[in-house]
């Protein structure tokens, strides 16, 4: 355990170190990016503060303190090497010039670790705020150290209007490029939860109506047991009556399954969204899973209709089953037309492809379990459920599914009450 312990310590303080260095460096590079706004000072607005404070927003550090003190001694070192070695200015002339660079990234660092920025981050208005005032006292106090160290006479209204003015600019930049790099992060995290939300959806049917075939297999074993006891094949009724007993467990075990899956379903049910916002993933979902096939496959939407859905889960279920079909459907080139309007008190969904058609004779089994086109390489069938999924959920919603496929097209026309899927 102690170890382990140390090995946890260790690894942490080791990537911790490693943080360190590479916002220090990186502040330190971008910190030569840079405008001088006063004639004849080597004040100077750069990236450098823009980089380092959304470095710490992206991972705050474990210590602020430590991180300031190192981030402003590699920017002065940095100023100071391209100084002597490229413009030969010397040493002390240097230092007094960039020295001041120091308390600016010092202070506000020391800032961010008085008001916990962890407790602001959904607060980019406040957060905004607090950065702009810290990045104006640090930038205050290294004017002022520079006035006084160069004797510079350059602080007036005019300067300090534009410290301000752009401490607020720098500031609300960041928190805004910040807060759409989590806005990205968390619709990429809803798109994986919602797909993963509708597999088990789907599973869950599929369990479901294994569990029917169950129940009848245990009561017709057991039907056979009593059968086989009544004329006194003792062994025989005893083996049917194991073989009922086992089906029952196999029937419990998947109840408990099913209880689990049903509860993830319907917590992440929930979580409301709008129509809209479904068949943006299904449209995204799908046009990746086309580039991963290697097919040039066009997605045309025609939506007359939105409105909030506490169903998203079962919709992206049966409409991610269909449009992935489309895609396989496609030879190399194509493309895919997704309908969705509301007629007559139902909303319809027509998705339409450009794939090689459903021959005329199988269109009466297509939605029953097992039935498939798709072959591996190696000759073996795909499972033949994704029809059957489409059926039984559109069934579960009240609605009906309808299905027309000619030589290079086909068609699916899916109405579901309004009502039974509008929150």
């Amino acid at each position: 355990m102690f170890s382990a312990h140390n090995f946890i310590n260790k690894h942490f303080n080791r990537t911790d170190g490693l943080s360190l260095v590479l916002t220090a460096l990186l502040t330190a590079i971008a910190s030569e990016i840079k405008v001088i706004p006063f004639n004849g000072e080597a004040f100077r607005f750069g990236l450098g503060s823009i980089t380092f404070f959304l470095l710490i927003l992206i991972r705050p550090p474990a210590s602020f303190f430590r991180t300031g003190f190192i981030t402003g001694m590699t920017v002065v070192c940095f100023r100071l090497f391209g100084d002597m070695m490229i413009d030969a200015i010397p040493f002390w002339t240097s230092l007094k010039n960039h020295l001041p660079a120091f308390l600016f990234y010092f202070l506000f660092s020391l800032g961010f670790s008085v008001i916990k920025i962890e407790k602001y981050k959904t607060f980019p208005f406040i957060l905004g705020a607090f950065a702009a005032g810290l990045e104006f006292i640090g930038n205050g106090t290294e004017h002022l150290l520079r006035y006084w160290l160069l004797n510079h006479a350059n602080l007036g209204f005019q300067e300090w209007a534009l410290l301000c003015g752009v401490a607020l600019f720098r500031s609300y930049f960041v928190v805004g490029l910040y807060s759409s790099i989590t806005i990205s992060e968390q619709k990429k995290q809803m798109q994986e939860m919602l797909s993963v939300g509708s597999e088990l959806y789907a599973e869950t049917l599929y369990l479901q109506k294994s569990m029917d075939h169950i129940e009848q297999i245990t009561a017709s074993s057991h039907d056979l047991y009593r059968k086989l006891k009544k004329k006194n094949l003792q062994d025989l009724s005893v083996q049917a009556l194991l073989i009922s007993q086992e089906i029952h467990e196999v029937k419990k075990d998947s109840q408990r399954i099913l209880s689990g899956l049903s509860k993830i379903s319907i917590q992440k049910r929930n979580d409301v969204i709008l129509l809209s916002n479904v068949i943006d993933l299904v449209i995204t979902a799908n046009e990746k899973y086309s580039e991963l096939l290697r097919k040039k496959i066009t997605f045309d939407l025609s939506m007359s209709i939105d409105f909030e859905t506490d169903q998203q889960i079962p919709l992206l279920a049966l409409l991610n089953n269909l449009a992935a079909n489309a895609v396989e459907a496609i030879a190399n080139k194509g493309d895919i037309e997704l309908d969705v309007f509301e007629e007559s008190a139902h909303t319809c969904f027509i998705v339409r492809d450009s794939g090689k058609g459903i021959p005329r004779e199988d269109l009466s089994i297509i939605f029953e379990p097992g039935y498939t086109t798709k072959y591996s390489d190696h000759g073996v069938a795909a499972t033949g459920i994704g029809l059957s999924h489409v059926q039984d959920i559109v069934l579960t919603l009240g609605g009906q599914v309808q299905v027309e496929s000619l030589s290079e097209r086909t068609i699916f026309r899916i109405q579901i009450p309004t009502n039974n899927i509008r929150k």
